[in-house]
């Protein structure tokens, strides 16, 4: 696998220091954090990501959102959305909206998070 670029959005910087710096370990894996989804989008325009991992409730602007403005700029973009508040509805407008997958918070393991950002990104 060649080094893959990933986008972490998350409003938690706990998790976003948890998730760069476990991701981090696997050498084919470049990773790049926002905290707040506004200065994500302006960079996702300048810059190519191969996934993104995606928080679904943040107060500056929900994933959903966020994730409908990464697929008007990339329609094929790969994301993970990531959820503490597993409501089916929001999982499956994730779904409609384009997500290619999600994983719920906290995470069962991130070991297993690994092996879903690596299945993600060998589609």
């Amino acid at each position: 696998m060649s080094k893959k670029s990933i986008l972490i959005i998350d409003d938690e910087s706990e998790i976003l220091n948890l998730l760069s710096r476990f991701l981090s370990r696997n050498p084919n894996f470049s990773i790049t954090t926002y905290a707040n989804p506004v200065s994500a989008i302006s960079d996702f325009e300048r810059t190519n990501y191969d996934l993104v991992l995606l928080d679904i409730m943040m107060p500056q602007m929900n994933g959903l959102e966020v994730l409908e403005k990464l697929k008007a700029k990339k329609e094929d973009q790969k994301v993970v959305m990531m959820t503490a508040y597993s409501t089916l509805d929001k999982v499956l407008k994730s779904h409609k909206e384009g997500a290619t997958n999600y994983v719920m918070k906290p995470f069962s393991s991130l070991e297993a998070l690994e092996k879903k950002v690596i299945e993600v990104l060998e589609q």
